[in-house]
């Protein structure tokens, strides 16, 4: 009867050695993925930062290219009729 008490002592602490490994394993598995997660969200931050930039110089472009192309077809239309006015 003593031997197998000491046998369910023994076994519960195996069995509570292996919770406290597999709880030390879910720490280290949170761990991870909350510094993934700080990474993405810092990812995020950068990659909306970009796009704010990128919206904004599109928006430049497009407001140089609306006054450079009539100031292109004036001066072709210039070039052009020098070129016939001489014929």
């Amino acid at each position: 009867m003593f031997g197998l008490l000491v046998e369910i002592r023994d076994n519960q602490r195996r069995q509570l050695e292996g919770q406290a490994e597999a709880l030390d394993l879910q720490r280290q598995q949170f761990a991870l993925v909350q510094r993934q997660f700080e990474r993405t969200d810092r990812l995020q931050d950068r990659a909306e930062s970009l796009h704010a930039k990128s919206a904004q110089l599109v928006n430049g472009s497009r407001k140089v290219l609306a006054i450079l192309l009539p100031a292109i077809a004036v001066l072709l239309a210039y070039l052009t009729w020098l070129m016939f006015r001489r014929l």
